[in-house]
């Protein structure tokens, strides 16, 4: 029997990539589908699939800069007034492959929603607040780790640590509901020209690369499920050979969240108890046989005809 995870979002995704067919290259549309049917894989009922454990995760995400400063560096009538502390909300799933007991190799999806808009004075796109939108992304940071466990006691108690690279796979469109003048302050045309410059921003220079390292901590709830936490940092590699004039602090994530891991019956098999009884030796089967009848001997003598003297020769002999 087979199973098949988020059947739907590939589905959803479908429209999605017929717009970004031409504005996005072949190589990163594969890519990003790609990414969208890892879930959907089929995994047939086998003995590897008892080595599967999942779990779910919500988290909140920091996109660390300093867009605060930047803001005052340009023009009036171009000021971005960026969010200077963009915290996301998240949810995110992850699959872990039990490779030894203390190490396992895990694939980590977590999904968050942001507004952007581009400096055109520093070619910058970053996250901007609501009024001042000009695209909408939608994130998807796909991660690869190995995570060590190291178990405390015997109630199901677990210390992780992990690492790995991930990808962020951030599909960019113009924002939503950019016509009411009260909600929107910017230009809708200038909003959908910028859009493909964040978009080319994003996907740019290897800032879709962001390697990531955490710690976290499991505790047993009940017999089905565990309770846990999750610290991680992102890491922005790219800033070594471009955006050099940002903020040292640019392109740092942090996230700190709940994840809960259904249980899967810890329970071993015990091998079976052997009892050693006392078994009687086997015999034959002995056949009962009537008993032997007694018949009693009795003699006979009959003399011979030489011995048998007849009445006339014992006259004669008187």
């Amino acid at each position: 029997m087979s199973i098949n995870l988020f059947i739907i979002a590939p589905m959803c995704f479908l429209r999605y990539n017929i717009y970004m067919f031409f504005n996005l290259s072949r190589l990163k549309l594969i890519t990003v589908f790609f990414t969208f049917l890892l879930p959907v894989i089929s995994i047939s009922a086998n003995p590897f699939l008892d080595n599967i454990n999942l779990a779910f995760s919500g988290s909140l995400l920091y996109f660390a800069s300093d867009n605060r400063e930047y803001a005052y560096k340009t023009p009036l009538q171009e000021s971005p007034k960026a969010d200077p502390a963009a915290i996301l909300p998240s949810a995110g799933i992850s699959a872990g492959w039990q490779m030894w007991t203390y190490l396992r190799f895990e694939l980590t999806e977590d999904i968050y929603f942001k507004n952007y808009e581009y400096n055109t004075e520093l070619n910058y796109a970053m996250p901007c607040n609501p009024e001042n939108r000009e695209a909408f992304v939608a994130g998807f940071l796909t991660g690869f780790q190995l995570t060590g466990t190291i178990p405390i006691g015997k109630s199901g108690m677990v210390i992780r640590a992990y690492g790995g690279p991930t990808v962020d796979i951030r599909l960019v469109i113009t924002a939503f509901g950019l016509h009411p003048v009260l909600d929107f302050q910017g230009d809708e045309r200038d909003a959908k020209a910028k859009t493909s410059s964040i978009r080319k921003y994003l996907w740019g220079e290897g800032r879709w690369f962001h390697p990531v390292a955490g710690i976290g901590m499991d505790f047993p709830v009940n017999e089905k499920f565990l309770l846990g936490f999750d610290i991680r940092t992102w890491f922005p590699i790219y800033r070594q050979w471009t955006d050099k004039e940002l903020a040292k602090i640019h392109g740092y994530r942090f996230g700190i969240g709940l994840r809960i891991t259904p249980r899967k019956n810890t329970v071993r098999p015990q091998p079976p108890v052997v009892i050693n009884l006392p078994v009687e030796p086997q015999t034959e089967p002995q056949i009962q046989t009537e008993p032997e009848q007694y018949y009693p001997q009795i003699e006979i003598q009959i003399p011979l005809e030489s011995e048998i003297q007849t009445d006339s020769e014992t006259q004669d002999d008187l």
